[in-house]
């Protein structure tokens, strides 16, 4: 694995209103792996990504991706560096189709090159193909999802954010979710994770980094930590 880090978060500040999130985090992700943040509800996680991807203006620190400063870009820009963000809240066209909602991932690419991209996400999603004319809102929210990640890898992103991938999904649906994951970490996507499922956030990370009130205050590599995740658990909660 190349050593440099490929996203370099340093004293990194963001706040809502008056109200301070995240307080002097710092963390590197490296090329090809996947680092999933850890911690109890309000310590920064979601906070951390939509720094990352610029939906949220840090008060102060850095976000270093690929050697550039993106602190403070608007989310295209962001977006235009490569970084793509699956979000809580999945955040698509209901009344569009799956492939209108998938097309939109990949708008500033044209011609053969989308329609070799799509024809690459329903080989990964092939139920997405099945129902690729249907209104998204008439998807399950594990289909929903699938057209979430789907959309985001429409881009061919250099950076993979996912917020909470699992979320409210059915455990067969979180099992689908985790296979993807899988595959996507076999390809070399660099991904950094949110997530509460802890049997998905620790099969999918190769490291972890554990959030309290919007500080770093513990983390490692995740096989070094096979058979302790209760240690684990004890440091986000307690």
């Amino acid at each position: 694995m190349p050593d440099k880090p490929l996203l370099e978060i340093r004293d990194l500040h963001v706040g809502y209103g008056k109200k301070p999130i995240l307080r002097g985090a710092s963390y590197d992700v490296m090329p090809g792996e996947c680092l999933t943040l850890l911690g109890a509800n309000g310590s920064g996680k979601s906070t951390s990504l939509n720094a990352v991807c610029g939906f949220v203006r840090p008060s102060s620190g850095s976000v270093m991706f690929d050697g550039t400063e993106t602190a403070g870009l608007p989310p295209h820009r962001i977006f235009a560096h490569g970084i793509a963000q699956v979000s809580q809240a999945r955040d698509l066209f209901p009344d569009l189709s799956v492939e209108d909602n998938l097309r939109l991932g990949a708008m500033r690419r044209g011609g053969r090159e989308l329609s070799q991209t799509l024809e690459g996400i329903y080989a990964r999603f092939p139920r997405l193909k099945e129902r690729r004319r249907q209104p998204t809102r008439t998807l399950s929210g594990g289909e929903q999802q699938m057209v979430a990640i789907g959309r985001a890898l429409m881009s061919r992103p250099r950076l993979l954010l996912l917020d909470e991938p699992s979320g409210g999904l059915s455990p067969q649906f979180c099992e689908e979710i985790a296979q993807i994951i899988d595959a996507l970490k076999l390809e070399g996507v660099t991904m950094l994770m949110v997530e509460q499922n802890l049997n998905l956030a620790f099969r999918a990370a190769d490291r972890f980094i554990v959030l309290r009130d919007g500080q770093v205050v513990d983390g490692g590599d995740v096989r070094a930590m096979a058979g302790d995740h209760d240690a684990i658990v004890r440091n986000i909660y307690l």
